[in-house]
């Protein structure tokens, strides 16, 4: 005999999309007056899957699954690694060229953009480097007075707040 916490056991998880053959049945069950929690132990399918296949029927009038959403993605999986590959090799390279080398070895048309765009995604970024002010003749004259006076200052001297 099957104990009610195995048979959850089973259940749980992240499983396959239900076939047509297993959704009719739970439609049967709904016209027949059958409530959620009956049709979910006689089929052995969760509640929340037998209520979403119901509510899509008096929706859409079908239970067949419906093709996804939104574009369909550019980059295979394939794609991704060589790309990952290609800029760990050198970071130096401009999304330009990365776009260029992708498409002479894997045939992949994509433009710079998307180029960036993929590697912002995997954690790449690029950034330009900090912009140091130059040291003028004049702020230089300032300094050098400055930095002979604390020449032999001792570490309390430089951090008089902080306890050393």
């Amino acid at each position: 005999m099957q104990t009610a916490s195995t048979n959850i056991g089973e259940r749980m998880g992240r499983s396959q999309e239900l076939s047509d053959s297993k959704r009719g049945p739970v439609i049967g069950g709904h016209l027949g007056n059958e409530s959620i929690r009956d049709i979910s132990w006689l089929l052995n399918i969760p509640r929340s899957t037998v209520s979403g296949i119901i509510t899509k029927w008096k929706q859409l009038g079908t239970t067949a699954t419906q093709p996804p959403s939104g574009r369909p993605r550019h980059m295979t999986g394939r794609g991704q690694r060589m790309l990952k590959r290609t800029v760990r090799r050198s970071r130096q390279l401009s999304a330009e060229s990365i776009a260029k080398d992708l498409q002479t070895w894997c045939g992949l048309q994509m433009s710079p953009t998307t180029v960036r765009r993929e590697l912002h995604g995997m954690g790449f970024h690029g950034r330009a480097a900090a912009s140091k002010p130059s040291i003028t003749k004049c702020n230089a004259k300032r300094r050098m007075p400055w930095c002979k006076a604390r020449r032999h200052w001792t570490l309390e001297q430089y951090l008089p707040d902080c306890i050393v």
